[in-house]
């Protein structure tokens, strides 16, 4: 499972080069999340967790304030979540998650994407079955031997514990995700590199050295779209 820390990586230092964009995609979540309950993360759970996301990509308070406000206001604004499944270049698999006010504009914009970079979108279901929804939470400044006596005391159960470059990834399932974090911060811990639930491919391939550049121009298209949240993929990254 070690390689999947570097695939994350890549797309989280891809965003970080696009602040502007992440700023705004977590603008948007943070608000659908507490529109969505209330607006107070301790109540939350959901707005807890976009929250705790977003400190791992630096995103200013300013932003995250702004967001609440907006839904403690009247605006009826409704964002539905939508998944899209495709393929890209050479078979790789992808999947795009979206949020929208205006569901008949967002399929059409990612499925040109998918054509204009020699891909195409798939039915529900073509490609998801090859990926598992896991919790990933990474730290920095303990060892793995650290790490696993913390998860052990705290009883948490976990898929796999690695030490990943200068870091150490726990991985578990989505509903794990709290009990990770708290096991953490009841050790000490208040900073993540990452906390997130993502998608991870069960198989990665490595694609001919011909469709790199078409896989990444249909990459960052996709991310690119005003409504796409999330983009995953199974392509193993250098």
């Amino acid at each position: 499972m070690g390689r999947k820390w570097n695939n994350i990586k890549e797309k989280k230092a891809s965003k970080d080069a696009n602040t502007s964009r992440i700023y705004a995609k977590f603008g948007l979540e943070i608000y659908v999340a507490a529109k969505k309950g209330e607006p107070n993360p301790e109540s939350n759970a959901a707005l807890k967790f976009v929250l705790e996301r977003a400190k791992t990509y630096n995103v200013p308070k300013a932003i995250i304030d702004r967001a609440i406000e907006k839904a403690k206001g009247s605006s009826d604004e409704h964002y539905e979540e939508l998944r899209y499944e495709g393929f890209g270049p050479s078979g790789s698999m992808i999947i795009v998650d979206a949020l929208t006010n205006n569901v008949n504009r967002t399929a059409p914009v990612v499925r040109s994407a998918f054509n204009k970079s020699g891909g195409n979108m798939g039915v529900s279901g073509s490609v998801s079955y090859m990926f598992d929804a896991t919790a990933v939470i990474g730290v920095e400044g303990k060892s793995l031997d650290e790490v696993m006596e913390i998860m052990l005391e705290a009883d948490v159960d976990v898929r796999d514990i690695l030490e990943e470059d200068e870091a150490v990834m726990v991985y578990a399932a989505p509903d794990q995700f709290n009990a990770v974090q708290e096991a953490f911060k009841n050790a000490g811990v208040s900073e993540f590199i990452i906390a997130e639930i993502t998608m991870l491919a069960q198989n990665f391939v490595t694609l001919p050295e011909d469709a790199i550049a078409s896989f990444e121009k249909l990459i960052d298209a996709l991310e690119d779209l005003e409504d796409v949240q999330q983009v995953y993929h199974n392509v193993e990254l250098e």
